[in-house]
């Protein structure tokens, strides 16, 4: 995988290590990393990735189904 941009949420400490960053992969793609363990990264497509975040703003999703 080529070198990413990691951006994390501006609501987000600027030193702390507990928060989702997130990567552009290409037009369509995403990936995503727990700042405090950076090797772990998952992959999956923007729609994918707004369709999870929708349902769990909406409650369609329950955050411990994730």
């Amino acid at each position: 995988m080529p070198e990413l941009k990691w951006l994390k949420s501006s609501f987000s400490e600027a030193s702390g290590n507990a928060c989702v960053e997130v990567a552009t992969t290409g037009p369509d793609g995403v990936a995503l990393r727990e700042s405090d363990s950076p090797a772990t990264i998952v992959s999956t497509g923007r729609a994918t990735l707004r369709a999870l975040v929708l349902g769990v703003k909406t409650g369609a999703v329950k955050r411990s189904q994730v």
